[in-house]
């Protein structure tokens, strides 16, 4: 290990006493501590960006917030990726834009991010012309996941399409791993 360089215990430890000031309301003090952490962590990078997005403990800055976001996307946090397509389509970054959102919400959901399941799969339920075709069996298969993850949005839209919420998840949608974020 070089020198300076923190163990995963140090890190991990660094990491959740920025989870305890966020949860107190100390949102200065918890986005100086993922600052420090933004290289080591992946889950302190897509929570600078939340902050950042939302102004707390820092300025509202979202373009700085898209910067952290995509770093910790790149890198394959699917909290990152969902937190980016949102901010792609809602219009945070300039007119909303399903086509820069798209690959992420994929990339996302892939990676079992229930969010972006649901968000997929409504896409997929009434098409959104021409980047994603109406598929009522894929828009199934995006609930029925997200469903499986405790999303009562998604459970209700796979009840509606005819598809038990209890139905088991398609091969390759295994759990995901718990990731480290703050709310």
């Amino acid at each position: 290990m070089p020198a300076g360089a923190r163990s995963s215990e140090e890190i991990a430890a660094t990491f959740n006493s920025g989870v305890t000031a966020y949860d107190a309301g100390d949102y200065e003090k918890a986005f100086k501590i993922w600052w420090e952490l933004r290289y080591e962590d992946l889950a302190a990078m897509r929570n600078l960006g939340m902050m950042l997005r939302k102004g707390q403990g820092t300025e509202k800055d979202p373009q700085k917030a898209a910067e952290i976001y995509q770093r910790a996307a790149e890198a394959g946090l699917p909290t990152a990726q969902a937190d980016l397509a949102d901010m792609y389509l809602k219009g945070e970054l300039g007119p909303p834009d399903l086509a820069r959102a798209l690959p992420l919400l994929e990339a996302a959901a892939a990676g079992n991010h229930p969010v972006a399941q649901y968000q997929l799969g409504q896409f997929y339920e009434t098409g959104a012309p021409p980047l994603v075709p109406q598929n009522l069996e894929t828009a199934r298969q995006l609930y029925a996941a997200a469903a499986s993850r405790g999303m009562p949005e998604a459970a209700a839209r796979s009840a509606y399409l005819g598809v038990p919420a209890t139905q088991p998840v398609a091969a390759g949608a295994a759990q995901a791993p718990s990731l480290r974020t703050a709310p």
